[in-house]
This record gives C-alpha cells, structure tokens and sequence, in this order.
C-alpha cells in the first residue's frame, strides 16, 4: 500500500513534482528543488498550448535531470483518435528508450496499447481519468498503474483513505489553478468554442462572466480561487501521499521558481509557510487569493475567485537558489609506477573510475593527499559537490595540477554518463492487433435516459426503447416500474465517494428488485461497485471512449456495450473498429460540466428542487441539474437533434441514445416519434460536435 516510508523511525518527504512547460521553467523547477517534473513532447498533451519541448529539446532535458537527481514524466493525456494511437505509441516509444521516468496517461485505448507494447514503461493515471475513490484508484493500480493522480476535489479524509487501500502510489495537487468541473468531465469549451479540454485545447469559459436565473451576468460562479495547500504538507506527508504535485505548465519560469522553491524549502524543515512565503506565492499569481476547501471536506461561494483581465503580470523575481548538488565521494590512487586512479561514487548505486598518467618523481614539492584531497573539491560548474576524498599518494611523486583536473573532470562526466544511462525495457513491436470481432450493426436500436418518474409515463415506453437508463437514486425511490418491452438500466452517479458506497450497494439491491437487469457505468471506480452482482454491463460517456483500442479495453473488462464520446466526428464513429456493441448519444441536451460545488446553492441559496439556470453574455441559459451529493449538473443551452440527419444511423452502431433531462413527458414522446419519422427539427438545436469535431 501506498503508506508512509520512514527512514530512521522518520516519515520521507514524498517526492515534489513541478510543472515544465519548457525548457527554461524546467531548469527553473530542478535549480529550485523540485525532484521531478512533467512536461509535454509532441502533439498529446493537455496543455497544448504550452512552450513545450522538441525531440531534441526533450532529450536533453532528460540527461540534464537525470545528472542532477530529478525524474521527468511525460504527458500524454489527452484523448485519441484511431488515427492518432500509432504516432502516440511512437512517441511514448522513443521518450522510454531515451529513459523518461513514466508517462500519463488518460485515455485507455493508449494506456491499454501501452502495457502490451512496453511492459516496462511506468504509467501514471492522470487527474482525467476523474478518480476519486478507493475502488476507482485500486482499479487502474490492477490495470497495471504505478501511480494515480487523484481528482482536485478529493478531501484530506478521502486522500488518506485511498492511500490506505490503494497498492499504487498517490500523488495530489498541492498548488494551482482549480477547474469548476471534474478534471477529464468537462465538455464546455469543446462545445460552446469546439476546443477541447480532453484534448488539451481548453479556452477556459469557466472564467468568463455568468448569471444565475437570470441575476446580474457579472458574477463569476464557475471561476474557482487557486488551491494552495502549503499549510497541509505535513498532513499529507504523514498518511503516504507519494507526490505533491504543482499545477502550472502555461505558467513562467520565474512562477514556476519561486513556488517551487517555497514548497522545497517547507518539505525540507518540514514545517508551514511564513506570513513572507504566502505573500510571494500570492504575489506569483492567484484568484482573488487562495483556498484549501476542498482539502478540508468544504465547498461553497468562498471558494470563487477570478483575475481581472487586466491584471499586471509582474514575473516574480527569479529566488536565489539553494545548494542543490549531488554529494560525491572521491577514490583517489596515486603509486610510483602505474596510471593514477580515480573513482566517483554518488551513493546511490552509480560510480565511475577513470585512470590518468602515472606520476613522475617529484623535483622541489612532493604531491600529498592533503593538496590532492583539496585538488578534488573543485567542483564549481558542475552539478556535484565533494562530500569526501579518500586519497593514497605515495611519499616523494608528482602530478601536475592540469593531470588532477583532467582526472576530476573525466570522472565526473563519466559519473554524469552512468547517472543518465536509460534503463534497458522490454519492448513487444507490433503490438497485438484488435481481436478479429466485429459488433458493428446495420441500424441502431433507440434507447432513452430519463431523470424522472413521471417521463416515464405519458406514452414513452409505448415506443419500445431497447433500453431505459433510470438514475440510482431514482429507483431507489420508486415502489415499481412500469411494465414495459425493454431492458431497464440503473444510471451510478457520475461522482461519489468511498463513504457513500454502503448506500449505493443499498440502493443495487433495491433497483434488482424493482426489475432492473443494467447498470451504466461512467467511472472507473463503478466497476468494482458493480461486479458479482449478475448484472449487465454497459459503459456510460463519462467514460470517454475515444477508439477502437478503449472499446476492446472495457470489452475485457467485463462491459457488454460502449457509449462513445460525443466530441468525436461521424467519420471517426464510422472507421472505428467495432469490437463491443457502441452506443452514440444522439438527442438530448449534452452534459458540459459536473461541479462539486453546488452553482445554485453558491448563487441564491438552496432552492434545488426547482427549474434552474445559467445564462451567460449572449443570453444563452444553460440548465442547472442537481447531481447525487449535492452536486450539480451542467446542461448545454441547446438540445442536439439528429432526427432529421440520416447519417448517424450508418455508422454502425448499436444503439442510439434519446437523453430526456428537462423535458416534459409529453416531450418526451414528441421526440421518440419525430425519431421514428426522421422529422425535421422545431425551435432551437445544435448538432453537436459530430460534423465539425473539435480540436
């Protein structure tokens, strides 16, 4: 389990992990203290809009890090398109030959390719992998993670849980920037602005002004303070968080420095921060100040914060840098006779001994082990510092000052090349290929989603749905379903926690005794909840399915259909290689974030149970659900309608999804026939992202 290693009786400090969005903020973070850093290479990242590094670029800054004691991670963690796996896998390739330390990932067609073409690279589930629970962490850790960065959200009493369950390591933000949605959850940018967040594009209108029902537009409800946890190291240090984690890729190097530096120092004497340290952290960049909410188990409007545009951007001055380099201990060896030797140890498993000419009688001043010892701690200019010289110098020799400097210069280079050496990893070229399976069909089935008892009355069910999803919480409500020909699915909640797991189990036993035979999974963390229970599995969009690859992923673990990502184009829908039945959402107002926060509860108070809304400056109103715990539920201002579009029908797949949320039931059956008719369109709409894509 992922608990606190002690060395001598005490806690180790866990490891801090700061931002590289290039290579000066890279160098920034190493001089600084940061004992690892994550950056981006190539084009699969999810800060796409960072400096980020060449091939070239990256290959240096590996060696560089490695000398000097640091890890780097790669990020890969966005979603993939089929077409973009192959040049992934090359890039993940090349980055485990030049020995990047691991690689993050979100998508899980990737992160599946990966394990079986390099068994040996470290993978990192990425904040978009949206866990947040025990189960979820412990499940990715059996998928084969090392590590997982868990949700933003996450309490100190959550955190700690999943440390004690989880066989993997943890790692958790500590400093920067707060999404109002769930990381890997948040579709707003992509469909308002077509710029993904899931594929690294986000244009951020979380920060852009909103009203609530109709209030004043000028309040920012979504635009959360920065996190700052610089009080809580030591709690977490205490229950086995592996890595801090600093959020911070589009940031500037003098950022980067001076927050990596406070933290490095507070991880050091392990202590809190000064009333001078907070001030330079805020003076390096916040919202409206900082906040720790979430951390302590809280959320509410004292949470929001926003930058005014206008705003200077003073880059903060560049802190002096502590003495950072790596001890080395000196071997030296000076006979009549034979080649002078020396050997470099960094006492961490890496020497190196290089040889120089033998020495020559001395003529006026024999060489003694006192000028050879202060000979070898001429270090400057180099990463290391001599910690100790073990010297043998025969009585009555000589070596010339520029011998010894060639010696120590040799042997640290040496030293330098074994300290960067990539490890030697297994690699199985090509990968497996798909399994030759297809589940592609003619024509989907409909099926529909509901949010109420009562829009599954007033004829819905008169249609024949293959399928009606009905939310957990619902149907634990309910004393009977209505008799009806089609399968009847229970919804899990997008987001809960370890404590709220007894219930939801509660609440499975109920739904399988109402008629329910489905459950619709869109967390990780749903699996283990939903095993063993004789249900049928089928995966919800929550899950991000974005390729063939993630399809034959949750095909293996154990669903029975996929519901695809509602960013990807019809063409890519159509090329994928169905081997699990698909689904594609294909009427309904389409989900655009779900906050921890509750945006109502923020805004006027708690008034839930009633129509809700978010407009924004061009009077579009964006529904406002309320989610299990108290969450809430963002809708886009639109529905998307497809009726009248005959496209989606030829895609193979297998079902079609109508999802009811604000509907009426008579809607509701207005909509189901207008599908059966393939009838044009009446009032507003969207098609989605299904022809123009996104970035």
């Amino acid at each position: 389990m992922s608990r606190p290693l002690t060395l001598e009786g005490r806690p180790i400090p866990p490891e801090l992990l700061a931002p590289a969005g290039s290579p000066e903020a890279l160098k920034a973070a190493v001089d600084h203290g940061a004992n690892a850093v994550y950056l981006g290479w190539g084009a699969f990242n999810a800060r796409r809009g960072a400096r980020n590094f060449s091939e070239e670029e990256f290959a240096q800054a590996l060696a560089w890090c490695h000398v000097r004691g640091a890890r780097v991670f790669l990020t890969l963690n966005i979603l993939l398109s089929d077409r973009e796996l192959p040049e992934a896998l090359e890039t993940a390739r090349t980055a485990s030959r030049l020995g990047v330390d691991a690689v993050l990932i979100q998508d899980w067609g990737l992160f599946d390719l990966l394990r079986k073409a390099l068994p040996d690279l470290p993978l990192h589930a990425s904040t978009q992998m949206s866990l947040f629970t025990s189960g979820g962490a412990c499940e990715i850790a059996g998928d084969g993670c090392e590590r997982v960065v868990l949700a933003r959200e996450c309490s100190r009493e959550e955190t700690e849980a999943i440390c004690q369950n989880c066989p993997a390591e943890v790692e958790a933000f500590v400093h920067g920037a707060l999404c109002m949605c769930y990381s890997g959850q948040c579709a707003m940018s992509a469909l308002i602005g077509g710029r993904s967040g899931n594929r690294g594009r986000c244009a951020q209108p979380c920060r852009l002004p909103y009203g609530v029902n109709g209030a004043p537009k000028g309040q920012r409800p979504l635009s959360l303070k920065d996190s700052c946890l610089a009080d809580r190291l030591g709690e977490m240090r205490g229950m086995g968080v592996a890595c801090l984690k600093i959020e911070g890729r589009m940031k500037s190097p003098g950022y980067v420095a001076a927050v990596t530096d406070i933290y490095a120092r507070l991880l050091e004497e392990g202590r809190k921060p000064t009333p001078q340290e907070r001030e330079t952290l805020e003076r390096a960049f916040s919202r409206s100040g900082f906040t720790d909410a979430y951390w302590r188990g809280t959320k509410g409007p004292e949470m929001l914060g926003f930058r005014p545009e206008n705003a200077p951007a003073a880059e903060p001055p560049l802190p002096p840098e502590a003495d950072r380099r790596i001890p080395v201990e000196f071997t030296c060896v000076v006979r009549a006779g034979a080649p002078c030797s020396l050997t470099a140890d960094d006492g961490c498993g890496n020497a190196a001994t290089v040889t120089g000419p033998p020495p020559e009688p001395a003529g006026n001043r024999a060489l003694t082990a006192e000028d050879l010892s202060a000979r070898l701690q001429k270090t400057g200019g180099t990463p290391y510092r001599c910690a100790r010289a073990d010297v043998t110098a025969e009585p009555g020799l000589y070596l010339s000052a520029a011998a010894v400097n060639a010696l120590r210069r040799d042997a640290l280079e040496s030293l330098s090349a074994a300290r960067s050496a990539p490890p030697v990893r297994w690699e199985r070229f090509p990968p497996p290929p798909l399994p030759d399976m297809d589940c592609a069909e003619a024509e989907p089935q409909l099926t529909v989603s509901v949010l109420s008892a009562a829009q599954l009355g007033g004829g819905l069910l008169d249609f024949r749905p293959a399928r009606v999803y009905v939310p957990l919480e619902l149907l634990a409500g309910m004393s009977s379903l209505p008799e009806a020909e089609t399968e009847y699915c229970a919804v899990l909640p997008r987001v809960w926690r370890d404590q709220d797991e007894d219930l939801l189990r509660r609440w499975l036993d109920k739904a399988r005794d109402l008629g329910a035979a489905g459950l619709l999974l869109g967390n990780l963390g749903h699996f283990p909840l939903a095993r063993g229970g004789g249900w049928r599995l089928y995966g919800d969009y929550g899950l991000n399915v974005f390729n063939s690859r993630s399809l034959d992923f949750l095909r293996k673990k154990g669903l029975d259909s996929a519901c695809l990502s509602f960013e990807l184009r019809f063409s890519q829908i159509r090329d994928m290689r169905k081997v699990l039945p698909a689904e594609a959402i294909v009427y309904g107002r389409l989900p655009l974030m779900i906050t921890e926060n509750c945006l109502v509860q923020n805004a006027l108070g708690c008034r839930c149970g009633q129509p809700n809304f978010l407009n924004d400056r061009t009077g579009a109103s964006f529904p406002l659900l309320p989610a299990f715990g108290h969450r809430t539920e963002v809708e886009n201002s639109r529905p998307l309608y497809l009726a009248d579009q005959p496209g989606w029908r030829r895609l193979g797949l297998a079902y079609a999804r109508l999802r009811f949320t604000t509907e009426s039931p008579e809607d509701c059956v207005q909509v189901c026939r207008a599908y059966l008719e393939h009838a044009a369109p009446a009032g507003e709409f969207t098609r989605g992202l299904y022809h123009r894509g996104v970035e």
